[in-house]
């Protein structure tokens, strides 16, 4: 008989007015790696603070079974007791605090009221070689990549007895490289008897690591799909997931590609501390009206470095070379110079820079062009309230009220008030900086579909993804970059992932 570590039976939680969970039912077995998908807003992240304790016993309807018995969470750390442990996407780490300091913060080694810092040390660098960091354990975490820092809170999960491991998106910042690594840490933990839950849009994933899917889809279970058993194709799990089949990825586009946009000449960028570090180093591109430009690289090639420096130099120091819209050099020194240009820069990191989370809709929406929305320097509400519903029903942002808070919106959702506030700012050129980093297959859909829109309307889009079969679907032309360089161009029939990865290697 199959051993159930976790049992979650008809799991229902009900906030004012949304029903957010619908009798979800889930099952993981003791050494298996079960995967839990569904779009932006499905219930996901509510059914994983459910089970850890965020909502606490009382607070929803249903049981939750580990071990075979049935527990009543008050909090984390009842859940963190018993063995689960949940590494969110917004890693919880202290970047000012050492490896140590952060691998038992809140679980201190303590004896007579006293940290006993040698032991804590130690045990450190033993967890640390479990989860394959090679770092000392005095190591300031702010000092390590956004991969070494995913390997420390798996460390922090292994310093308190882990029993079932949950990860929520922990590859979506990683490169494809420190992605494989934490996947075969997972089949390792695997071989050891830990359990895995893995939250994840990435499907190419599911398919390598997973034992078992469940499939939920507008707070509802829909399936669990047993991958010891039956062949499980992508189609199968994107069916489940938005309840339709996506016949193809990306959405079709005729190409009409007009007159030169944008002229970039001879572009060199310093590090903004280090002056001596050069980052980018004599880019030269172009973009026309109508034409969807990719920037393909590995992390760290200086794709967001190079974004950024043209769009009002937000990066950088010693920024040198020329920019030309419409055949006349403009001067991009500052944001508010490069909107007045047409120029519109969508962040990588929506939370931190593109948003601002405890606002409403309605606020961020017109924030990069408040001048449309003013008069004699005060904001008339009415306008902005019309706008930010015309930008509603147009980007099909799914909320009840353009009122609603950016923050309780599903990564989708936010990523689409994004594209709205500077789509508002009527650019002629958008740089797109991982448009689709986070959000469900069927969000990327709508994402990619509203980048050809953009395309059609004979604006030119600038699109950086470290997602290639992306820049595949969606690029007219692609620049290659490596180590602050173009090291390529090719167009959409020349293109494939093996070219682009062989100039990389070559350069």
């Amino acid at each position: 008989m199959e051993n159930i570590i976790l049992e979650m039976r008809g799991i229902t939680k009900t906030f004012p007015g949304v029903k957010a969970l619908d009798n979800v039912n889930l099952k993981v077995k003791e050494g298996e790696i079960h995967a839990l998908v569904g779009e932006n807003g499905a219930g996901k992240s509510t059914l994983m603070k459910v089970l850890s304790g965020v909502y606490p016993y009382g607070s929803y309807d249903g049981d939750i079974l580990f071990n075979g018995e049935v527990m009543a969470f008050s909090g984390i750390a009842d859940s963190e007791k018993q063995g689960i442990i949940i590494i969110h996407q917004e890693l919880a780490l202290v970047p000012l605090l050492s490896i140590a300091e952060n691998v038992f913060l809140g679980n201190e080694n303590i004896e007579g009221g006293i940290i006993n810092w040698p032991h804590t040390f130690k045990r450190t660098q033993e967890l640390l070689k479990k989860v394959g960091l090679k770092e000392s354990s005095a190591t300031l975490v702010g000092r390590l990549g956004v991969g070494k820092q995913q390997l420390v809170e798996i460390a922090k999960a292994l310093a308190k007895d882990v029993k079932l491991l949950i990860l929520d998106e922990p590859t979506s910042a990683l490169q494809e490289n420190d992605s494989a690594k934490l996947l075969d840490l997972l089949l390792e933990f695997k071989a050891q008897g830990i359990s895995s839950i893995l939250i994840t849009h990435k499907l190419n994933e599911i398919s390598r690591v997973a034992d078992s899917i469940t499939v939920i889809r507008d707070g509802a279970s829909v399936s669990t799909l047993d991958c010891q058993v039956n062949d499980i194709s992508e189609a199968d799990i994107i069916r489940d997931m938005v309840g339709r089949d996506l016949a193809n990825r990306y959405p079709a586009r005729d190409s009409h590609i007009g007159e030169l946009l944008m002229q970039v000449r001879e572009w060199n960028v310093w590090h903004p501390d280090s002056l001596d570090r050069q980052m980018i180093h004599d880019i030269e591109f172009h973009v026309r009206a109508g034409e969807v430009v990719g920037i393909a690289g590995l992390m760290g090639s200086g794709r967001t470095e190079l974004a950024m420096s043209l769009f009002g130099k937000s990066y950088g120091k010693n920024i040198q070379g020329k920019v030309s819209l419409r055949g006349q050099e403009v001067d991009v020194s500052t944001v508010p110079k490069a909107i007045q240009c047409g120029l519109a820069y969508v962040t990588e990191d929506r939370k931190e820079l593109g948003l601002i989370l405890e606002e409403t809709i309605q606020t961020n929406t017109t924030l990069a062009n408040l001048e449309r929305v003013s008069s004699r320097g005060v904001i008339d509400e009415t306008i902005e309230r019309r706008v930010s519903e015309e930008y509603r029903k147009a980007m099909r942002i799914r909320t009840p009220s353009v009122f609603q808070k950016v923050m309780n919106l599903s990564g989708g959702n936010q990523q689409k008030v994004v594209l709205s506030k500077w789509l508002y700012s009527q650019p002629d050129v958008l740089i797109l900086d991982e448009p689709t980093r986070g959000i469900d297959v069927g969000a990327k859909f709508e994402i990619y579909s509203i980048i050809n829109q953009l395309a059609d309307d004979g604006k030119g889009v600038v699109m950086i993804s470290s997602e290639m079969p992306e820049l595949l679907g969606m690029c007219d032309r692609i620049y290659v970059m490596n180590e602050g360089r173009f090291v390529g161009e090719l167009d959409k029939a020349q293109a494939s992932q093996e070219k682009i990865m062989s100039m990389i290697v070559n350069a």
